[in-house]
């Protein structure tokens, strides 16, 4: 085996940390600089994430003060209920969390008496809001939502979001948290349509192997549920084709039925082909048009403001385009 190259791999997708199942192993080809290497990233990670559930459990605490109960999403879901030994296969940049938007400027003001400086704070008329949030003696900031990612679109068939967490205890605060399931669905969303990986053809390989981890934690994964959550064909063909890279990639058991599908099968293939080949990234951006139907007729109704152009036949417009190239000829830190 190469170890090199798949050290450079793991560094490049962030998933190092994830090594540490390998080189634990009795297996005696591991080259001992490796097994050093990974122990040490490891160490550090766990240093790291055991600052960040810290400054999680302060966080919460503060916001339920001002009775405002977060909800837990991606790496901080992670940290509040992951045992300390798989916490710290976890790199994370940052705490995602998200509070009802009449609580926004009640819990700005929690955060604030933290000490917490904004960084960023999304404009008024962008369609999504959150603020990032920074202090100097941190690890990572705070990136506080009021919504669930991605289009508010894909997440209308499965209603309010509280209507898939459970409180949970974060330190000696309280927290909801999604379900296995949902927070697959919010993950596969996020990665594929407010990331775009569906229309460049990538992966984020460090959420493709946190989605098998929660399909093998002891809640596991509704599939067919999460499948019920799409709102129309486009969000199905996504949710298949994260499903087949799962099954693929890493041996996930994942229904065959819902991996099945011409257009989520060939957008895998391509992921493959562009992985090997990354020149290939701009001819087979034409496959993304194989959903441009679907997208007009369903998440692109929403943003449809010319009566006048077609549903179905408009092709991507001029800034859309200019969006998917730049997107294409960037690296993105985790994406292959």
């Amino acid at each position: 085996m190469n170890w090199m190259a798949v050290l450079e791999l793991a560094n490049k997708t962030l998933t190092t940390p994830f090594l540490i199942d390998l080189v634990d192993q009795p297996d005696q080809s591991v080259p001992k600089d490796v097994k050093t290497f990974v122990r040490e990233i490891y160490r550090r990670n766990a240093l790291r994430n055991e600052f960040l559930r810290t400054q999680l459990e302060e966080a919460v605490a503060a916001l339920n003060e001002r009775d405002v109960i977060p909800v837990l999403l991606k790496g901080s879901a992670i940290l509040a209920t992951a045992a300390p030994e798989r916490r710290a296969t976890r790199i994370m940049a940052d705490l995602d969390i998200l509070v009802d938007p009449d609580q926004m400027e009640t819990a700005l003001q929690a955060l604030a008496d933290l000490d917490y400086q904004s960084h960023f704070r999304a404009p008024p008329e962008s369609k999504k809001q959150y603020s990032d949030l920074k202090r100097p003696r941190d690890v990572g900031m705070i990136d506080l939502h009021q919504e669930a990612p991605g289009p508010d679109y894909f997440y209308r068939p499965a209603g309010k979001l509280l209507a898939h967490c459970t409180p949970i205890s974060v330190g000696r605060g309280t927290a909801y948290l999604p379900t296995t399931t949902f927070q697959a669905f919010m993950l596969i969303i996020h990665d594929q349509f407010q990331d775009d990986d569906y229309w460049v053809g990538e992966v984020d390989v460090r959420h493709l192997v946190e989605l098998r981890e929660l399909a093998n934690s002891s809640e596991g994964i509704d599939w067919n549920r999460m499948m019920s959550f799409a709102p129309g064909r486009l969000a199905r063909n996504a949710i298949a084709k994260q499903l087949v890279a799962l099954a693929e990639l890493l041996g996930v058991d994942v229904p065959v039925d819902l991996r099945k599908g011409s257009i989520p099968r060939l957008q895998f293939r391509r992921l493959l082909l562009q992985s090997r080949f990354p020149l290939a990234r701009w001819p087979l951006l034409s496959v993304a048009l194989l959903d441009y139907g679907n997208y007009r007729r369903e998440l692109g109704a929403d943003y449809q403001t010319d009566p006048r152009r077609n549903a179905t036949l408009t092709l991507p417009r001029t800034h859309t385009l200019r969006h998917l190239f730049g997107l294409v000829g960037n690296h993105r830190i985790g994406k292959v």
